[in-house]
């Protein structure tokens, strides 16, 4: 378990980090860029409770936290301690905003598993609802690399792949950073992300380029300090539960 540790390493590692703008080698979705080694992870485990300052926002009974893109009620399915997607009900977005903070997130991607590539379990968990770590099933699935499992979608690839099969429950814990900008709206500092999938460190205080977008690298723009946390409804019936957060700021 990484509840300790994990937040003085991770903030260690950010404040080391270079103080600019990540930079890219590989045009977006470049079907040439290498795919990072699959590593196998520790087995699957009953949800990891949230620790005692944390504010859970799905604890499998029911949405009350979170509402669709229009701030109506979520349509999505719950069941059996765990929420479903609802193909064409849209994504869902928490009540609460936030900006630096602490996610943990447990997914499952359907089994048997249908499709290939992207259109294989895919969903995504966005922070501010603008920075998108991937939830794709890439258990034997290629896809883009800049696009599967964990990515920080469209810009970076995880460093490892650490899926397991689908029908398994799976977890990101992240840790995010927001940007900063100043009070004409310019960039002081980007978005950073520190992830960990399935317990296997995957993305190591990697700064942002901009918002997370499909096909684009979109510049920064100013936004508000707070804001919610999504999941995104492509289409799949991929699972959710045990979801917490804790606030950094």
């Amino acid at each position: 378990m990484i509840r300790k540790a994990f937040l003085p390493v991770a903030g260690v590692l950010c404040a080391l980090a270079f103080m600019g703008f990540a930079q890219q080698q590989w045009s977006v979705h470049d079907p040439e860029r290498p795919m990072p080694p699959v590593v196998t992870p520790g087995p699957a485990g009953p949800p990891v409770a949230p620790p005692g300052d944390a504010i859970v926002l799905f604890d499998g009974k029911d949405l009350a936290h979170w509402t669709d893109a229009k701030g109506q009620p979520a349509r999505w399915r719950v069941a059996d301690g765990h929420m479903e997607v609802v193909a064409k009900t849209g994504s869902i977005r928490t009540v609460k905003v936030f900006g630096d903070c602490q996610l943990h997130v447990e997914w499952m991607a359907p089994a048997p598993p249908k499709g290939e590539s992207q259109a294989r379990g895919n969903s995504g968990v966005f922070l501010m609802d603008i920075y998108e770590v991937q939830v794709l099933d890439c258990f034997e699935n290629k896809t883009y690399a800049d696009g599967m499992t964990a990515s920080l979608y469209g810009q970076f690839p995880p460093a490892v792949n650490a899926c397991r099969p689908p029908g398994e429950w799976q977890a990101f814990d992240i840790v995010f950073r927001r940007p900063r900008f100043d009070e004409q709206g310019g960039l002081v500092s980007p978005a950073r992300m520190t992830v960990f999938h399935n317990g296997v460190l995957v993305h190591d205080c990697r700064e942002l380029t901009g918002p997370t977008a499909h096909k684009a690298r979109p510049p920064y723009k100013s936004h508000a300090d707070k804001l919610p946390i999504s999941l995104q409804d492509h289409g799949d019936p991929v699972r959710f539960r045990n979801i917490w957060v804790r606030e950094l700021e």
